[in-house]
């Protein structure tokens, strides 16, 4: 991928982390990964600020509530949607106060992807919203016209560069027909890769055309569906790497045809809770060391098209862990430019 946004050396966060005060969380953010700090996400604050209740509070002329079984479709915005809505005002605020005084050339925002998004809302009778074309459709335009208008926002206010990621964890169970249906009694049929290439497609075109930049998809699977994703227009794929340890062949060369294609890797390798041991930068890297060496590139290709992350979000993890969770990130960054002897 030409003239990516971000320098080589950076690293950057999947997007949660832990507690409820987004002053603080975005702060620790841009502290400790400068280069490309992303809007924390802060799922323990309960309805309207988890994955799916945040990208649905963005969506225009489509509103969400919340029932037992999760996200519906809601005939109006209600209590819920508008909840949603004042929590991402609130993380904005804080994200322009936290870059304020950095002043970063580019930033990261994270929405989920239309595939997840419609899996996991419900329509008026129960049925997912994926099982509709007509809704599904509409749901993509929807998050398509949201996610330009949230750009915009967050451009704005911070003066940089917007990059996008859109979270797609829900996608290979998409695809293999794992989710379960009303009754629990059987399987949503899957949904043939041609029909889920097209409508992510579509939201990933809008994506770049509202940034002008490149596009990442995360997917945090055991098996990520890479070439779907790059063949769909990703420039950039996030992944847990250290699932892959023991992935099969087939795995490991849609990795390398995906690198060979000119995609950016964001290479999952920071543990998201603390491992209860010190954790040597080496061993963190290890992952990506072989990957290159098994796959027959230099190691310099992680440098000039790698990015560390943490495996997922930090949701999970303790404030301190976090912090340091992301400070590994950056510091594998700065390790895979300039390589220490023993590497």
């Amino acid at each position: 991928m030409e003239n990516s946004p971000w320098a080589t050396a950076v690293a950057t966060g999947i997007g949660s982390l832990p507690g409820t005060d987004p002053g603080e969380a975005n702060r620790v953010v841009v502290g400790e990964l400068p280069d490309l700090p992303h809007l924390a996400e802060l799922p323990a604050r309960g309805v309207g600020a988890d994955m799916i209740g945040r990208t649905a509070g963005l969506l225009v002329d489509l509103a969400v509530e919340v029932v037992p079984s999760g996200y519906r479709v809601a005939p109006r915005p209600g209590r819920d949607h508008r909840r949603a809505v004042d929590l991402m005002r609130f993380d904005l605020d804080a994200f322009q106060d936290a870059v304020e005084s950095t002043k970063p050339s580019v930033v990261k925002v994270q929405l989920t992807g239309p595939w997840t998004l419609t899996s996991l809302v419900e329509l008026p009778r129960g049925h997912r919203v994926l099982t509709d074309p007509g809704a599904l459709r509409e749901f993509a335009a929807s998050l398509s016209e949201g996610l330009a208008a949230h750009v915009a926002e967050v451009s704005k206010r911070t003066g940089a560069n917007v990059v996008v990621q859109l979270d797609e964890p829900m996608l290979p169970s998409v695809l293999r027909g794992l989710l379960p249906t009303p009754s629990k009694l059987g399987f949503v049929a899957p949904v043939p890769e041609p029909e889920v290439r097209e409508l992510l497609s579509g939201v990933i075109e809008s994506a770049r055309r509202a940034t002008g930049q490149p596009v990442i998809v995360h997917c945090c699977a055991d098996r990520p569906p890479l070439s779907l994703l790059r063949s769909a227009g990703a420039d950039a794929l996030a992944f847990d790497l250290t699932l892959l340890r023991n992935a099969p062949a087939q795995v490991l060369d849609q990795i390398g045809e995906t690198w060979d294609d000119g995609a950016v890797l964001f290479l999952g390798l920071v543990p998201t809770v603390d491992p209860g041991k010190p954790v040597p930068l080496k061993s963190l890297a290890q992952p990506a060391l072989d990957l290159v060496d098994k796959l027959g590139f230099a190691r310099s290709l992680l440098t000039e098209r790698a990015v560390p992350t943490p495996t997922c979000g930090l949701a999970g993890a303790d404030h301190a862990w976090a912090r340091k969770a992301m400070s590994l990130a950056r510091d594998l960054g700065k390790a895979f430019a300039e390589p220490p002897e023993n590497w």
